[in-house]
């Protein structure tokens, strides 16, 4: 699940925007430049199949006001992509150290 879900590169970016509180899909893409209304909603979907984020509808006839936000589940969720991204910053700053075996290249092979 986390693969497919933080696989894109623009997931993370929507759950951090309905984390601060931004709602509603116009204001999603502004805040997203280059995001196509159709990788956002194959995103959405996909949140929403998983119970990361819910999806609310207002009205009766077009225009209809929907409204995503995130789930106890996705507010979880981002707590641990956070806990992760804090992790990757300190093994990058050198605070922190993986063990040489991760960390190790391979130097490539000569014939």
């Amino acid at each position: 699940m986390v693969e497919s879900i933080v696989g894109c590169k623009w997931s993370v970016g929507l759950l951090r925007l309905l984390a601060d509180g931004c709602a509603r899909p116009s204001a999603l893409r502004r805040a997203l430049p280059g995001l196509s209304v159709k990788v956002m909603n194959q995103r959405l979907r996909k949140m929403l199949r998983f119970g990361i984020v819910e999806r609310s509808v207002a009205g009766d006839k077009p225009p209809l006001h929907v409204e995503y936000r995130l789930t106890a589940f996705g507010r979880r969720f981002l707590r641990i992509l956070d806990e992760v991204r804090r992790l990757q910053e300190a093994v990058d700053r050198g605070t922190v150290s993986c063990g040489k075996s991760v960390l190790r290249r391979r130097s490539p092979r000569r014939r």
